[in-house]
């Protein structure tokens, strides 16, 4: 018996199938064969492939589905590249998950990595199908591709092989990760960024070097993985979960987190698959032409990138419909399971339906993100103790630096008496009282000396002034191209040789070329360079806030879950300790997976308290739609309270995930990078700075009247009509234009 119904899927394209499909399945058949793919053991006894295991799952089917528009050489190309990574999951499963031989796993993928070879390297020579695959698909690929396109395909790949050992460590652990933890892992996990990277190749389309790192591509590339690796949790559960004994499934995680049924958890992956979809659509239609511009990309470069898009939506489509028919799934019903009216559904019959998807579930969700109250009446919301279990300790140096900042944030123009003139003045003297951010900096650096802790704290003013002044002075008039033109100009202001700088024009410039000279002066130049990257992300975070905004736009949960860390300013003010420290530490431990989650999982806590505090400022007196809280209440459809309570959750489980890092993560990772004392004793350190990091902002948030209802109410009064700025003006909009708006 299967176990749950599978949902209503929403899909915005139909499946075409490549015409090449017979070609593939004989070439495929044969290569298979070639490299011992069918011919390897099961230490269970038997192989892990023979031949109709590998007919009935018909990779060659799913290729000519998820790239119809190729030639047949690629399509056999591609159809390789997908029986090499399915062959090397099972084999790996069949190695060493089921006999949970950690030790024997690594030295597996440590060999398969060698494969992946630069120009003038040599591989050595395979021991095993998984290898001699990979070598025979490197040699006919790269050839193909540019430098920029190898390092990517090669970072994914490490990625899918190694992080493997996440899953494997998982089982061993009988351990279910934690929501956020399973969808940023299953990315690397999962291979569907590795599938993009494939993309490229079958259209003959590379992605151009200037822009695949920019947002609006990471992030069509990113929700094209998400909706990939969950939609084939919901196909896979039966056969992962129930008779294989994984524990690596969007299904179980959730089913395990919410505390529910299995059904119940499903539907909940489905609207998350159809949010990321709906994601992905923006994302392709408003950032992605937006990015094009800015970047003055040339003509060739933008149908690249067009063709990249329209590659990964043929994916989506053709992925859903192969996973419809694959022997390796469970899915019945499937073909009726995915909307309104149907045509045929034999083989190569899909493209022939004259109606190909339900938009039902899109609609749905994209209603409801667009239907938020402006300024609802939603009062105090009352939090439950928040397990941050860390001891908060106090710097001796608080008074000082509280008196320091202010004199600072007053000689830059951010503090006036007067109505506050376009970007400066936009605090008085009762708001910066009210926020005492020396109070979080002497928390969150107890150790430093006097310059280290008013350093901190002048930037947690910088920061916090410019997350205040973007909505007040740009989100007031709509002006979002003023927005990005302050912002284009600001990196002017931190110059990686130290040089000059643009005048200042306003509060904001100054307070960032004055922390810049004192902060980055002393750095080497990497760790410059990592510092003004943080700062950056910040700051161009600042104008994803003010588009949604403008579009009363509640954000998708994991793109809100992503930029929550650089709108709170997480990596730039964590890296300031860090940096300290940056020739100590090898080059790459700071990227291991083992240190970017510890980091992550300290900065979702840290942000999420943030959202629980102040959510009544935000959403009943400023209007805003970027709130924790609200994300779940609009995603779920539940109340506030449901969502506060799921908030909570959250920071309690990030919190125990970077305890289990401490207690299990770091002494492995002291051990595989071979590290000297002083380099553990640093990362030691920077783990210690992470508790202190969000004890003290707990206790901040805890202290100040920043988020107290009575100083809210007495410091924000009713705004005159000319205050309406961020109404929605569509259909059925009316009723929530009739709430006035709070100054700000």
């Amino acid at each position: 018996m299967d176990a749950f119904t599978l949902p209503d899927f929403y899909l915005s394209h139909p499946a075409r199938i490549n015409p090449n499909v017979e070609r593939a399945r004989r070439h495929t058949m044969a290569w298979a064969r070639d490299m011992g793919m069918l011919d390897t053991p099961s230490p269970r006894g038997g192989l892990v492939w023979d031949e109709p295991a590998l007919a009935a799952m018909d990779y060659a089917l799913m290729c000519a589905y998820t790239h119809p528009d190729c030639d047949g050489p690629m399509l056999d190309l591609i159809t390789d590249w997908y029986v090499w990574v399915f062959f090397f999951d099972d084999d790996f499963l069949e190695e060493f998950k089921y006999s949970r031989d950690l030790k024997g796993g690594q030295a597996y993928l440590d060999r398969l990595e060698l494969f992946m070879t630069d120009d003038g390297q040599d591989a050595p020579e395979p021991e095993n199908a998984a290898e001699r695959g990979l070598d025979d698909l490197w040699r006919r690929t790269v050839p193909l591709m540019s430098a920029d396109w190898r390092r990517r395909f090669r970072a994914s790949t490490h990625f899918l092989m190694v992080e493997s050992m996440w899953e494997l460590d998982n089982i061993q652990r009988q351990r279910i990760a934690n929501p956020i933890e399973y969808i940023q892992m299953r990315r690397r996990v999962g291979g569907a960024p590795w599938s993009a990277n494939l993309v490229e190749v079958a259209a003959g389309a590379e992605i151009p070097a200037e822009v695949a790192a920019t947002r609006p591509v990471k992030v069509l590339t990113d929700t094209f993985a998400d909706a990939v690796h969950l939609r084939n949790d919901l196909f896979s559960y039966q056969r992962e979960v129930r008779e294989e004994g994984e524990n690596s499934n969007a299904v179980l995680v959730f089913e395990r987190f919410f505390d529910c049924s299995t059904q119940q958890a499903a539907e909940m992956v489905n609207d998350l698959l159809t949010s990321r979809l709906l994601q992905f659509e923006d994302t392709a239609l408003v950032e992605i032409p937006a990015m094009l511009a800015d970047h003055a990309v040339p003509p060739p470069g933008q149908a690249d990138v067009a063709a990249y898009t329209k590659g990964l939506q043929d994916w989506q489509a053709g992925g859903h419909e192969w996973h419809a028919r694959s022997s390796r799934y469970m899915n019945q019903g499937a073909a009726t399971r995915s909307g309104g009216l149907h045509g045929p559904t034999g083989l190569g019959t899909s493209a022939g339906r004259p109606v190909f998807t339900s938009i039902g579930p899109g609609a749905r969700r994209r209603a409801r993100q667009h239907s938020q109250p402006v300024c609802p009446p939603v009062g105090h919301l009352d939090l439950p103790p928040l397990h941050i279990p860390f001891e908060v300790r106090l710097s001796p140096h608080q008074d000082t630096a509280r008196r320091a900042s202010r004199e600072w944030a007053r000689a830059m123009g951010m503090i006036t008496p007067t109505p506050p003139a376009g970007l400066d003045g936009v605090w008085d003297d009762d708001e910066f009282t009210a926020m005492d951010l020396a109070f979080c900096a002497a928390r969150i650096a107890p150790d430093g000396d006097l310059d280290g802790v008013t350093l901190a704290a002048l930037w947690l003013t910088w920061g916090t002034y410019g997350d205040d002044a973007y909505p007040r002075v740009f989100g007031a008039t709509r002006n979002l191209g003023a927005a990005k033109a302050l912002t284009d100009r600001l990196p002017a202001f931190m110059p990686l040789d130290m040089g000059a700088v643009p005048e200042p024009a306003n509060a904001v410039e100054r307070g960032l070329a004055d922390l810049w000279r004192r902060t980055a002066a002393p750095m080497p130049t990497a760790a410059r360079q990592s510092f003004r990257t943080a700062v950056e992300e910040m700051t161009t975070s600042w104008l994803w806030e003010l588009g949604n905004q403008a579009a009363n736009r509640v954000p998708d949960p994991v793109d809100y879950l992503e930029m929550r860390r650089r709108t709170f300013g997480s990596d730039m003010t964590i890296s300031l300790s860090r940096l300290a420290h940056y020739e100590e530490v090898p080059e790459g431990v700071y990227q291991t997976r083992t240190l970017r989650e510890l980091e992550t999982a300290a900065q979702d806590a840290a942000c999420y308290l943030n959202d629980l505090y102040s959510y009544q400022k935000e959403i009943e007196f400023e209007g805003e739609v970027h709130n924790m809280v609200l994300v779940i209440e609009n995603f779920l459809d539940v109340d506030r309270h449901t969502a506060r309570d799921i908030v909570v959750d959250l920071i309690r489980v990030r919190v125990e995930q970077f305890e289990h890092i401490l207690a299990t993560g770091l002494p492995d990772l002291f051990e595989q990078w071979e590290l000297d004392d002083n380099a553990r004793r640093v990362v030691t350190a920077h783990a210690e700075h992470l508790k202190e990091w969000m004890s003290g902002i707990l206790a901040w948030h805890d202290e100040v009247a920043r988020y107290r209802e009575d100083w809210l109410r007495a410091k924000h009064r009713p705004q005159a009509p000319s205050g309406f700025w961020w109404r929605p003006t569509g259909l059925g909009t009316s009723a929530a234009r009739l709430a006035p708006a709070a100054t700000t």
